[in-house]
């Protein structure tokens, strides 16, 4: 199996309207595992999960928001997928899964990073932390909400200490950062642009899935752009 996941920073699930708009592109993006970060929920129960994902066949593990901010949820399809474990952490949700297809095990985590450079230094740990605890090929996920290049922000040429550590994390955990297709940026308010999301992939995972690729998506009355990593190929 090939799987395709989808990350995006949603900023709200609140609203029905916007949970059956992100169900119609989901079920156009035909993915596996989704992402979905900035829920701004405190619970999501199956009710929620349905207005998202059409399929009965579903299944998911969520961070809760901290009052009316952040919140994560990975949701899977459970007839591609079976999780085996899962870890909940302060910035990211992360599962061990075994492909129903061929019993293949891999680790998915996804991250929505705070935007103080001292709290930063708690998600590196963090993505440390659990990368150590299951040994299989990894994909990481999500906003970091940092750059890594100047590059990467146009119209705020500043780069902050916060980017040096990122890229000394992606090297210690020998972590594979993808480009992107489909635009530079993930982020805009109009005035600057700026790639906050993206996938990490270990060397595992990249022997495994040879034409493992990632590109952002359609934005539409959002200012973030969904990405999609797809592992069959352009």
């Amino acid at each position: 199996m090939k799987p395709k996941i989808v990350s995006w920073n949603v900023r709200g699930l609140n609203e029905v309207e916007k949970r059956l708009w992100i169900r119609h592109l989901l079920r156009e993006w035909k993915a596996d595992i989704v992402c979905l970060q900035e829920t701004k929920l405190k619970v999501i129960n199956r009710k929620i999960v349905r207005t998202l994902w059409s399929s009965n066949c579903v299944d998911w593990v969520y961070l809760a928001s901290s009052g009316a901010s952040g919140g994560i949820v990975v949701m899977w399809d459970r007839r591609m997928v079976e999780k085996v474990e899962d870890y909940i952490g302060r910035y990211m949700v992360a599962c061990s899964f075994k492909s129903v297809l061929d019993g293949f095990m891999r680790a998915f985590a996804g991250v929505y990073g705070p935007n103080v450079d001292v709290d930063r230094r708690l998600l590196w740990d963090e993505i440390a932390g659990v990368h150590g605890w299951w040994e299989l090929p990894w994909c990481i996920g999500g906003d970091f909400n940092v750059v890594r290049f100047q590059s990467e922000s146009f119209g705020n040429r500043r780069l902050r200490p916060a980017s040096l550590e990122f890229s000394k994390c992606i090297f210690d955990l020998n972590l594979i950062d993808l480009p992107l297709a489909g635009g530079p940026a993930t982020w805009s308010n109009n005035q600057t642009w700026t790639r906050l999301d993206r996938f990490l992939i270990s060397p595992e995972w990249e022997r495994h899935f040879s034409d493992v690729w990632q590109k952002r998506l359609v934005r539409l009355a959002s200012d973030h752009w969904p990405i999609l990593l797809d592992c069959g190929g352009i």
